[in-house]
């Protein structure tokens, strides 16, 4: 005979409801390390509930000097939109001649 063994749960309902009214309120990383703190958890792992609660808000990814990351991609593709022609290997120029060629073509 199987015998069932049951697991138990890492967060009551209660402290569920309670991480996720905090955090709707204020969706910011120091309300992480709150709970984190009054829970004794670790921030992954108020994250990850917050993540299967559908509530958690991942910050915008931004580079050394704060401004928002923008992909090669993304601008060949604006080169490319700007020029009026398709150009399949400009993506194997550097990022900072992409934004050379980008300000240049665009008139910045």
């Amino acid at each position: 005979m199987t015998e069932a063994v049951s697991k138990a749960a890492n967060y009551s309902d209660e402290m569920v409801a309670e991480m996720v009214f905090h955090y709707e309120a204020n969706p910011t990383k120091e309300t992480v390390e709150k709970l984190s703190a009054e829970f004794g958890k670790t921030t992954r792992s108020i994250v990850a509930k917050l993540v299967r609660e559908g509530v958690y808000i991942s910050a915008p990814r931004v580079t050394k000097a704060g401004a928002p990351v923008v992909r090669k991609a993304d601008l060949v593709m604006q080169i490319q939109n700007a020029v009026g022609v398709e150009i399949p290997t400009l993506e194997k120029a550097s990022k900072a001649d992409l934004q050379l060629l980008l300000d240049a073509v665009a008139g910045n």
